[in-house]
């Protein structure tokens, strides 16, 4: 979505967008708020961003053709062959629009994060 104002949250993030990418945000970031409830919403490099013990677990933005959800190249790494039908960057992954979200994957690269940051230890 071109030329959209930066928000200061997530909910506001969300708001802008036309009403189908707004239904497929909010289906992420309640998914992502299941699997990590203790997680806070913050916004960072303009998009939503979950963090957990001071480091981003995951990211997630609206575009005009699909959602990006970013889950660091270790969260992309370890789910690749599962990530294969979807166009993708070093950390990021495409889900397009008009298609339903994969929100079993979803759900397991999220918990695979929480995970991760966990063993991490705090920042």
């Amino acid at each position: 979505m071109a030329n959209r104002p930066t928000a200061t949250s997530i909910d506001g993030y969300i708001a802008a967008f036309p009403a189908d990418t707004r239904r497929a945000l909010l289906e992420v970031k309640s998914l992502i708020r299941d699997v990590a409830p203790d997680a806070t919403e913050t916004i960072s490099y303009a998009i939503p961003t979950f963090d957990m013990n001071g480091r981003h677990l995951v990211h997630f933005a609206g575009y005009e053709r699909h959602i990006g959800l970013y889950p660091t190249p270790t969260g992309m790494e370890e789910f690749r062959a599962d990530l294969e039908p979807y166009k993708q960057g070093k950390g990021s992954v495409q889900f397009p629009l008009g298609k339903p979200l994969p929100l079993d994957l979803i759900r397991r690269i999220v918990e695979f994060r929480v995970q991760e940051v966990a063993r991490k230890g705090a920042r």
